[in-house]
């Protein structure tokens, strides 16, 4: 079986922790609602249009339906359409994506501050989170990246909140799941991970879906905070 970590050639040195990090890229590690999102709809929208030859108000209904159904607009293209799955990634973010990133100010330093090893683990392709990462000129403090093109178990693509995904991720990583934290906006992936006993850290942004479902606390998230600022500068991240 394929591994699901791709490596990157980290340089970071970071306190030595037994500590494992998996972190979420979008409205997480930056605020993509500033306007990569928009940037992605409208490229997305474009790809189903060329593809399956829609107007765009029955591309844009499709685009946001197989997301809702599926996690990923790419996985209901492949399912009914026979899309390519690769090549439809490839089109829908096919846009300058350093353009629309919003720069998050102290992100490198604070990372490298925070004890333990860490991972990108994102619904989106990997050659865009690779882009995101050099853009905020955090690429060095991560030692791998599971994007959805690594993704395929089994025969199918299993995105976050995939159980199969989180059970092959822990047996992959060999660490107790107790060592593991997820950083992530949705709440659904963080529901998943605590099924499986890792820690959970939210980040609230008001404009991931039903980010804000809670006015406190979801008894599944160990630490709520609204930036991922706010995180690494709590002494929770330390423990």
């Amino acid at each position: 079986m394929a591994k699901l970590i791709h490596p990157l050639p980290s340089k970071a040195h970071y306190p030595v922790s037994d500590r494992v990090w998996l972190f979420d890229l979008d409205n997480t590690l930056h605020d993509a609602s500033h306007s990569v999102f928009s940037q992605i709809d409208k490229s997305m929208t474009t790809a189903v249009m060329k593809s399956l030859h829609l107007d765009f108000e029955q591309a844009t209904a499709l685009r946001q339906q197989y997301w809702e159904q599926y996690g990923a607009t790419m996985i209901g293209m492949q399912r009914h359409h026979g899309v390519d799955p690769i090549e439809f990634l490839h089109i829908s973010h096919d846009f300058d994506i350093a353009t629309h990133v919003k720069k998050e100010p102290h992100l490198g330093h604070l990372l490298r501050q925070t004890p333990g090893i860490k991972y990108i683990v994102t619904n989106a392709p990997y050659a865009y989170a690779r882009e995101v990462l050099k853009t905020l000129k955090i690429e060095d403090c991560f030692s791998g990246i599971c994007a959805i093109d690594h993704m395929f178990l089994q025969g199918e693509y299993h995105p976050k909140p995939s159980m199969r995904l989180m059970r092959t991720l822990l047996r992959e990583l060999n660490v107790p799941a107790n060592r593991i934290t997820l950083v992530e906006d949705t709440l659904k992936n963080l529901k998943a991970a605590k099924k499986l006993g890792m820690r959970c850290a939210h980040i609230a942004n008001p404009h991931t879906p039903f980010s804000t479902i809670y006015d406190g606390r979801a008894d599944y998230v160990d630490i709520k905070v609204h930036s991922i600022q706010a995180l690494l500068l709590n002494k929770w991240a330390r423990k």
